[in-house]
């Protein structure tokens, strides 16, 4: 389940669908937006000191808006549980101030609800109500997407209330659509509605599908080099490199930068 209100360690190798390229360092990732008159809010995985936040975060977003019960709240804190066997994502305002946090499970468990081998799912997306039209929920989707393709995930599925409206008008701008036949009942009074996203993933460096052998040289290409194909359409980037780090440009996809 999920929640929106209006509004790495791991090399991001720019490789992928919806790829949030990194910089020089672990954590340093950044989208930019095609909007120049918007910051996107900076994503990132989660940092064990920020799993307090983070819990207190979502749980007041959940239990304070009546999107949850006293019973799912202790679910709602595990925020431990969910960084152990999933990735837990922030986004972060100018200050670096936690304003959102999304779990994303690529490897099966208890957190990937409905979803086949290969399936990522999007779980527990929480923005603070006074971030809400930041952008934030919209990075943080993305950036679930981004590790779904970087895991190699086909698909990603996720699971609403009814009455998220806002969240519902993004994913379907993102492309997801519904899945009305596995709308399920976690518990009888609870109806959720399901969505789903196929991935397409791009390899940035020689624009071949990632599904394919033989990206070995690519990936480590990409760890000094800025992508020359987009992830999501395959267009050619306009790409351009400066002293302090690169941007690559999607007529279509917006802008990343590392």
């Amino acid at each position: 389940m999920e929640h929106l209100g209006l509004g790495s360690g791991r090399l991001r190798s720019a490789l992928g669908w919806f790829v949030v390229a990194v910089g020089k360092r672990p954590g340093s990732a950044r989208r930019v937006s095609v909007r120049q008159d918007h910051r996107v809010p900076l994503t990132r995985p989660i940092a064990p000191a920020e799993h307090a936040v983070v819990a207190d975060l979502t749980a007041s977003v959940y239990r304070g808006e009546g999107f949850s019960s006293a019973d799912y709240e202790p679910a709602l804190r595990d925020v431990a549980s969910r960084a152990a066997s999933a990735t837990v994502l922030v986004a972060l305002d100018d200050a670096g101030r936690v304003i959102g946090a999304v779990t994303v499970a690529t490897r099966g468990g208890e957190w990937a609800e409905q979803a086949a081998p290969g399936e990522a799912v999007i779980r527990m997306l929480a923005v603070a109500p006074d971030a809400r039209g930041s952008g934030a929920g919209e990075a943080l989707v993305r950036a679930c997407l981004a590790q779904a393709c970087d895991d190699a995930c086909a698909m990603v599925r996720l699971s609403s209330q009814e009455d998220m409206r806002a969240a519902h008008r993004l994913y379907e701008r993102l492309g997801f659509t519904r899945t009305p036949s596995l709308d399920w009942n976690p518990v009888p009074e609870l109806r959720l509605r399901t969505y789903a996203l196929p991935l397409v993933p791009w390899c940035g460096q020689c624009g071949q599908a990632l599904t394919g052998d033989g990206h070995e040289p690519c990936r480590r290409a990409a760890t000094l080099d800025p992508p020359r194909f987009c992830g999501h359409c395959r267009r050619r980037m306009v790409v351009q490199v400066l002293p302090t780090g690169w941007t690559a440009r999607c007529s279509e996809h917006g802008l990343l930068a590392g």
